[in-house]
């Protein structure tokens, strides 16, 4: 199943319990704090559940230890999604073997951060990763997998607002900064002009009043 036009998995992360040993992310936002609320949250028995938040989802598997989430749109195919976490979780284990089960954090993300961001294009953009490795007796209960909502996992009560990708609003704080600077700039000039002007006009009267002293 190839991914949508449009679609895309925004990010993801290798963990043990709450200790993230690498992780990545293909834009801005407060995602990895959310998935640390999760984190916080999860049992560490086997297991692969799907958390809806706002329009993204939090697609996560638990195996052996180790936790493996990505983050996708919401029209991502949820195959898709946890065939991508069972790549991860295969090229994770060829590279690292068992040390991710003592490992300090991000003890693995300088090379395996790359690993994710190559994985993630893949998947995301053309879908080969599902021709490549279809993985198919794991993903033959993923249609049972359950689907919750975000505050399933969060305090009672407690709110969270995913922020994605603030290219835009980043872009609009630049412009206003950029006007405050030149309004900011333009009243500077016009003071220390208007401080010149002041210590200009003291030596002109000054020299004045040399002036006619002398002629006395």
């Amino acid at each position: 199943m190839a991914a949508k036009k449009g679609t895309a998995i925004v990010y993801a992360l290798v963990a043990r319990e709450t200790v993230i040993l690498a992780e990545y992310a293909a834009g801005t936002g407060n995602f990895a704090n959310v998935t640390r609320k999760i984190l916080e949250k999860m049992s560490q028995a086997d297991s692969k559940l799907s958390y809806v938040c706002d329009r993204h989802i939090f697609h996560i598997m638990v195996y052996d230890g180790l936790t493996y989430i990505c983050m996708a749109e919401e029209d991502f195919g949820r195959r898709l999604a946890f065939s991508f976490l069972e790549d991860i979780k295969k090229r994770f284990s060829m590279s690292f073997g068992d040390r991710g089960r003592t490992a300090l954090a991000y003890a693995m993300n300088e090379e395996f951060s790359r690993v994710l961001c190559k994985q993630m294009e893949v998947w995301s953009m053309s879908g080969e990763g599902d021709k490549v490795d279809k993985v198919k007796a794991d993903m033959d209960d993923v249609k049972n997998v359950m689907v919750d909502n975000i505050e399933k996992v969060l305090k009672r009560g407690e709110k969270i607002e995913l922020l994605v990708d603030k290219t835009d609003n980043l872009n609009q704080q630049s412009i206003r900064f950029k006007k405050h600077s030149s309004q900011l700039k333009h009243a500077m000039w016009w003071q220390n002009a208007k401080v010149m002007l002041c210590m200009g006009g003291i030596a002109v009267l000054v020299v004045v009043i040399l002036i006619y002293s002398m002629k006395k």
